[in-house]
């Protein structure tokens, strides 16, 4: 029997039997669905926490230089905890060895932050902001722009200026209904000029990623978000390529020893941090999660296979004596064998197919309804849509095979 005319006798038997057929394809559409949506949720926190949330705290081919990592996504013992506490902070005197050590064509910024009490004559009363003290090539390696005015200038960052870039949420809860270029927010009882307004950063998990000010490293602001104004929260550092960002690194690392007098057999007490350290541990975790989004919903899949298998029976049951006619007319066992591997492999191919746009809407949807982000993965739906067809092919194997074994002259006498 050709291929196509064994698909479409296949689909013509799910058009007269619809609710059999319906519960055939439940099982598998049901697992489907679930990989489906579990894979797009995991892939799409993956992307989320890559460029979104370390993407945009980390840039690429960047650096950061800390006292201890800003981010540390998994679980950290308490001895770890407590050789961070142990560590001397970032100072100002630590920025030179660092920039010493770098090729001419990297870029370097450092900055220093907190939440700081913000006030303006039109807020009424003070607001939470995160300010960034910063001195260096900030606004580029950050890529970050303005929807209004402009950013801090090179002269301005160098005599330490009282001016400021602030957020969008920040305007807004600052000047409400006012354009804030060129009016006074306070810091300490400080006035900073607004200068620019940032372009919009978008939130993580929910939170604003807009409600920030960021004015000059050498302005008052600096005592504002650490106890003692010498320190430095961070040296980042940005180099033209990955391979000349870790020559940098260890360059780095070699003159902050040197600096700090480290001996050769003593651990850094400094941290060097780029985005794959910092995403280590949720890569490891996005592996794991991916295995359980494929192996749940094979629960799913086996119950579907064992449907399928039990309504094959009944339809070699059923179509006994139609097999009996179609063997004295000289249809050959693998054509049979064939006619109902393809009905079954058709009945799981089609439940993959709804499950696959099912799990693409529910992962969607949580996506809507949730912080939790979506991104559907190409292979993904290759893989269920192969999964349901594997299924069907598999738990037909054994009706197919009664149906082509049957003696037609006692398949012709069954009623």
């Amino acid at each position: 029997m050709p291929f196509f005319e064994a698909i479409r006798l296949a689909l013509s038997t799910i058009r007269t039997q619809k609710l059999k057929s319906a519960f055939t394809l439940l099982g598998v559409c049901i697992g489907v669905m679930f990989l489906i949506s579990v894979v797009s949720i995991v892939e799409g926190m993956g992307r989320y926490m890559e460029d979104d949330l370390v993407g945009k705290l980390i840039g690429l081919n960047t650096f950061e230089v800390r006292h201890r990592p800003n981010i540390n996504i998994g679980d950290v013992d308490e001895a770890t905890w407590e050789e961070y506490r142990r560590r001397p902070r970032l100072e100002i005197t630590d920025v030179e060895p660092v920039t010493s050590a770098l090729p001419a064509d990297a870029n370097w910024y450092i900055v220093s932050d907190g939440q700081v009490s913000a006030s303006s004559s039109a807020s009424g009363k003070p607001r939470q902001v995160q300010v960034s003290a910063v001195d260096g090539d900030y606004f580029n390696m950050k890529k970050l722009g303005v929807s209004e005015g402009r950013v801090l200038s090179e002269q301005e960052l160098g005599r330490g200026e009282k001016v400021a870039v602030i957020g969008i949420d920040a305007a807004k809860r600052l000047f409400p209904g006012l354009d804030p270029i060129d009016r006074d927010v306070k810091l300490g009882g400080v006035p900073y000029r607004v200068v620019g307004i940032a372009e919009t950063q978008g939130s993580i998990f929910g939170m604003s990623m807009d409600n920030f000010l960021i004015t000059t490293w050498r302005s008052p602001a600096r005592r504002l978000v650490n106890a003692r104004p010498n320190i430095v929260d961070a040296v980042a550092v940005q180099l033209p390529s990955e391979p000349a960002m870790r020559e940098a690194m260890e360059d780095v690392r070699a003159s902050m020893r040197g600096h700090r007098r480290l001996r050769p057999s003593q651990k850094d007490n400094f941290s060097l941090q780029t985005a794959d350290t910092a995403l280590e541990f949720w890569n490891k975790m996005k592996g794991y999660l991916v295995v359980a989004g494929v192996a749940l919903p094979a629960i799913g899949l086996v119950v579907g296979a064992i449907v399928i298998m039990n309504i094959m029976l009944v339809a070699v049951a059923e179509r006994t004596r139609e097999i009996g006619i179609r063997k004295a007319l000289g249809a050959k066992r693998r054509d049979i064998l064939l006619q109902f591997l393809i009905e079954s492999s058709t009945l799981g191919t089609i439940g993959s197919a709804i499950g696959v746009a099912l799990g693409i809407g529910l992962a969607k949807l949580i996506s809507l309804v949730s912080p939790l982000p979506a991104s559907v993965a190409p292979w993904s739906i290759a893989v269920g849509v192969a999964l349901g067809a594997g299924v069907g092919i598999i738990s037909g194997v054994y009706p197919a095979s009664r149906a082509s074994l049957l003696d037609p002259i006692a398949a012709l006498r069954q009623e």
